[in-house]
């Protein structure tokens, strides 16, 4: 049976109204979910550490912004909008000490909750609101008068109005404008991780730069490299988001169509299959979350590494000069983009 699709027609804004909602951080997410809000009619303010840059920029959007803590206390909704490996720390030195019971605490992804890192007290109702798309979309769309699809989650222990709640939120920014599935936190957090790790960062990726390294090895231009293997992604992967898989394929030439169907499986078939059911066995088990939270208290010294030789990469630099030659492709300065949000 089809899961149901929530909407606009489900969710009331009014289970909101009379409440402060605090989001904790401004960063890509946080800043969506606070604006979004705002401009459906909801008090937020926002809750950040006394040296942050983002509480100028806050403030300027028309926020009243408090030391974490004070939020929390201030607020009947509270949603962390800081990355995974910070919510911890900041859960037990400042948002716990300040939570009394009836008050709602909004994820965005079930990391923390799900592998154990947080563990609310009871008598605080536990959600997630998790848009499918980048902070920025989710603004987009919203001042578009469009919205970005949204999961919901309730943890066991939830007051009974935790469900109106997380669906009144969904609304608020927008996501029952294009529909709303319910999940869980289990399920939520292990298929992202998958997601990411599989198919759209590390599979996608690791795709791209091994097919232009073989064109370029075998003495093709960088230049020429560069528009098979990733401009060209583009076009393809809106084709199947538009149509799916097979109205893609009823797009493209017969040829390109029929080298898919007999050379594809070659490159992912059952070795990269089972190289997928590994890695979603390392998520399940939480040996993933583990390597992950040993590599945050190490200092990222693995992960500022990766980033470092990730940015050497030959496909990095011929794809600079390209786009500068595209004045139709959007740039997008993502260093400018963080200053934006006040990270």
């Amino acid at each position: 049976m089809p899961a149901k699709v929530y909407t606009d027609n489900d969710a009331d804004l009014g289970v909101l109204k009379g409440k402060t909602l605090a989001v904790i951080g401004f960063g890509s997410q946080g800043h969506a979910h606070a604006l979004n809000l705002k401009e459906s009619g909801l008090k937020v303010i926002i809750g950040l550490y006394p040296e942050s840059k983002s509480i100028a920029v806050a403030k300027e959007r028309g926020f009243e912004v408090y030391n974490t803590a004070e939020a929390v206390e201030k607020a009947d909704v509270i949603m962390i909008a800081v990355p995974d490996m910070k919510q911890k720390k900041l859960f037990e030195t400042e948002i716990a000490p300040a939570l009394t019971k009836g008050k709602t605490l909004v994820f965005i992804h079930g990391f923390t909750i799900h592998y154990g890192l947080i563990t609310p007290p009871k008598g605080v109702s536990v959600i997630m609101v998790a848009p499918k798309g980048p902070g920025h979309i989710v603004r987009q769309q919203y001042r578009e008068g469009k919205g970005v699809p949204a999961l919901i989650a309730i943890e066991k222990g939830s007051a009974k109005d935790a469900k109106s709640i997380a669906l009144a939120w969904a609304k608020g920014i927008g996501g029952t404008r294009a529909g709303v599935l319910q999940t869980t936190f289990k399920e939520e957090t292990e298929t992202d991780l998958f997601g990411e790790q599989a198919v759209l960062c590390g599979g996608a990726s690791a795709l791209v730069q091994a097919g232009f390294e073989t064109l370029v090895e075998a003495g093709y231009q960088p230049e020429m490299a560069y528009f098979e293997c990733l401009h060209e992604l583009k076009l393809i992967v809106d084709l199947m988001v538009e149509s799916g898989v097979s109205g893609m394929r009823f797009s493209i030439s017969e040829t390109a169509e029929y080298g898919d169907y007999t050379r594809g499986p070659r490159v992912i078939g059952e070795p990269s299959k089972k190289a997928m059911k590994k890695i979603l066995e390392e998520i399940q088990t939480g040996k993933f979350a583990k390597e992950w939270v040993k590599e945050a208290e190490g200092g990222y010294k693995k992960y500022k590494a990766f980033q470092v030789e990730s940015a050497k990469h030959p496909i990095e630099k011929t794809g600079a000069r390209l786009r500068s030659l595209m004045p139709w492709v959007r740039k997008k300065n993502i260093k400018g983009a963080q200053a934006a949000y006040g990270e």
